[in-house]
């Protein structure tokens, strides 16, 4: 079995040195960390929907998350598959994701985010009894200096990239940073690319995503119904493919339940800055969608 090398101490050190919020004490005192971990990883994985912030805001797009655990023998974190498309699109996800959890010293967490060798030939794999069974971590590219540290406050887990350590290329940005609040009942998740001089150059500008997490009368049902959008023979080869249409709020395939968006608690901090729109996020609208990093 393989474990990845760690360096937490380069990490924290990193951090310490931007000056990262994260590392200052944790509201939440408990003792059992492992307990900790486990949280995040299960508020992480399930069904989450934005449908309810693009009724509501017209820039934003309908997106569906699916995460789900992956190679649950394993000792050395906690793997998810991570699956994002807009909601009538399932069968053509454009963001294809592998996350490790881990603890890096006690109370602080860290995602890992690693890209798939061929995204294309696990589309789908969130309904899948055994998913990615087939590949292994050794079969991984990591995306160097993205993951995100997290802290535990109260009920939630709240973190971010490391200052501009994450290097990003897309419409001119320098570096990418991501701001993440996950709770039970949802996740906020904000992207956002700047240039070398600090002006921010995609992503949205007030906030980020909510995604709300879907209880559904009949999971089953859901599962098959999933199975159906994401298996589709008109899938193109390229699995990041671009959103570029403005999708249906909520729409869901007739034999689905309708579901049950759960809102997510959303601090204001989340929605600060500028209302001047730079060219916008792939996730949000009016401008035309271009893939994520």
């Amino acid at each position: 079995m393989t474990t990845l090398r760690r360096k937490p101490t380069r990490i924290v050190g990193i951090a310490v040195a931007a000056g990262i919020i994260l590392l200052s004490p944790s509201v939440h005192a408990d003792e059992n960390d492992t307990h900790d971990l486990d949280d995040l990883a299960s508020w992480m994985a399930g069904t989450f929907s934005s449908a309810a912030q693009a009724a509501e805001d017209l820039e934003f797009f309908d997106i569906s998350l699916h995460t789900v655990p992956i190679w649950t023998d394993r000792t050395d974190g906690r793997w998810l598959y991570v699956e994002q498309a807009l909601s009538e699109e399932q069968n053509r996800p454009y963001r294809q994701r592998v996350y490790r959890l881990a603890e890096l010293v006690p109370g602080l967490f860290e995602t890992e985010i690693f890209h798939l060798p061929d995204p294309t030939a696990v589309i789908g794999a969130w309904i899948s009894d055994d998913p990615l069974a087939e590949l292994s971590p050794d079969d991984l590219e990591e995306r160097d200096g993205c993951a995100i540290l997290l802290r535990r406050r109260g009920d939630s887990f709240v973190g971010s990239t490391l200052a501009s350590l994450c290097t990003s290329t897309l419409r001119g940005a320098a570096y990418a940073t991501s701001e993440v609040i996950v709770t039970p009942d949802g996740i906020v998740s904000w992207d956002r690319g700047f240039a070398d001089d600090g002006i921010q150059v995609w992503g949205a500008v007030r906030g980020g995503l909510v995604f709300d997490r879907i209880v559904a009368d009949d999971p089953e049902a859901e599962s098959e119904a999933g199975a159906e959008s994401v298996t589709d023979t008109d899938t193109e080869a390229d699995s990041e493919a671009e959103p570029v249409a403005e999708s249906e709020a909520g729409a869901e395939p007739a034999s689905v339940p309708v579901p049950v968006p759960v809102p997510v608690p959303v601090p204001d901090e989340m929605f600060s800055g500028s209302e001047e729109k730079p060219e916008q996020h792939p996730e949000v609208k009016p401008e035309a969608a271009s893939k994520p990093e």
